[in-house]
């Protein structure tokens, strides 16, 4: 028990590093390419491959973390992350759109490798019991609390680099935030055994795809899910408090990192939240159709000419409290549904369709703020939301733990 709890932190702390590198650099590209000029659809078109290649490393990450070990993966992820970190230190005519989109394209595989990993890897760890639901409690609690604190360090991460930004400048915040992922790989090489996550049978490229009913309805409303938050978030959000509110990067920053901060505490506490009644499939449906209310409610009010400042506070608030229950169920739901030996192809198979949901709003969102402003890209992310419940409700039909796939 012990030695499964230091490696679980070792994972943890190294997640954790790369988180902040990860929201860091995303906000240091938005904020920086739109001080250059770049239009909204341009700064999404950075993030193209990003979102792309994280589909496929999805798909492959998992196949792969099967054969060579989880850690591996989590270590190759890291050392891309560095690389493509300083790929972007090149002098500032170097930085055209494509050049962008292919260091961003490094970043988004070692994003998915790293998460994919660190994930997989809290389901092997979990130490064994007899008791089916005590497991399931567990299991539930130790993947939120990873999730979670996850998601508040990215929230960090979007303070660090818009602050970094204002003091720093875009190249001196890449080598710190370089230099620091270096020193947590060093720590992590040494500390991590080499055998997580390989498993004795060698999985076969055409067992990617995953042949379970609940995980490919699982996976399909995830694309939606996170769709719906990247439609409005990602590019639409930032851009429309710069451009419209007239906030200054460093406020921006801080106030999307407070966000994603709160966002991440709230999915670290999930399991308390939700002790009393054990997660399912129904649980899954019925907070996926309450979420769809509160993006309709925001645009509603930017319709009616509430005062935007106070309504999006206010609307992000709520909306980070549902779309966090959402998450911490659904990242519960996808380890439950696994079993050990597909554990980390399972994963890579649902984080794909996550990518690729991400993918889709990020490039929706670029285009549907430039065409129809933030009040277009709420409506886009409210019928997002409404298809991920419909792709859920097949899941009502199984319990906690249905067969595993």
């Amino acid at each position: 028990m012990i030695k499964e709890i230091k490696h679980y932190l070792t994972i943890t702390f190294s997640y954790w590093a790369f988180t902040i590198t990860d929201g860091a650099i995303r906000m240091l590209v938005v904020l920086y390419f739109h001080q250059l000029g770049y239009s909204p659809l341009e700064i999404a078109l950075l993030f193209l491959f990003y979102e792309f290649f994280g589909i496929v490393t999805n798909l492959v990450g998992g196949w792969l973390g099967s054969r060579i070990g989880l850690n591996l993966t989590m270590h190759i992820g890291m050392a891309l992350q560095i690389v493509a970190l300083l790929a972007l230190t090149v002098p500032t005519e170097w930085l055209s759109v494509a050049y962008v989109m292919a260091a961003q394209a490094l970043s988004g595989i070692a994003k998915d490798l790293n998460k994919m990993s660190a994930k997989a890897s809290v389901k092997l760890m979990l130490p064994s019991s007899e008791n089916t639901n005590e497991s399931e409690k567990r299991l539930f609690k130790w993947v939120a609390i990873l999730t979670g604190s996850k998601n508040t360090l990215k929230g960090a991460g979007y303070f660090i680099g818009g602050f970094l930004l204002a003091t720093a400048g875009f190249k001196s915040a890449l080598w710190i935030l370089a230099s620091g992922l270096f020193i947590t790989l060093a720590i992590t090489l040494v500390m991590l055994p080499n055998h997580i996550g390989k498993t004795k049978a060698k999985t076969k490229f055409t067992q990617l795809f995953s042949r379970s009913r609940e995980i490919n309805w699982l996976s399909a409303a995830r694309f939606f899910l996170f769709g719906s938050r990247d439609v409005w978030f990602v590019i639409a959000l930032p851009v429309y408090l710069s451009a419209s509110l007239g906030w200054p990067h460093s406020q921006t920053g801080a106030f999307l990192a407070l966000w994603i901060i709160g966002y991440g505490f709230v999915q670290g506490s999930a399991p308390a939240f939700f002790r009393k009644h054990p997660v399912s499939g129904n649980t899954a449906i019925i907070w996926t159709f309450a979420l769809s209310i509160v993006p309709a409610l925001i645009a509603a009010g930017l319709i009616y000419e509430l005062p935007a400042q106070w309504l999006l506070m206010g609307g992000l608030a709520l909306y980070a409290i549902v779309f966090a229950l959402n998450s911490a169920i659904h990242s519960f739901l996808i380890l439950n549904y696994s079993d050990h030996d597909k554990v980390s192809t399972n994963v890579g198979f649902y984080y794909m369709a996550n990518a690729g949901g991400r993918l889709t709003g990020t490039v929706l969102s670029g285009w549907a703020y430039q065409q129809y402003d933030l009040v277009g890209c709420l409506v886009i992310a409210c019928v997002f939301v409404l298809s991920a419940g419909i792709f859920s409700l097949p899941l009502s039909a199984h319990s906690s733990s249905p067969q595993k796939g």
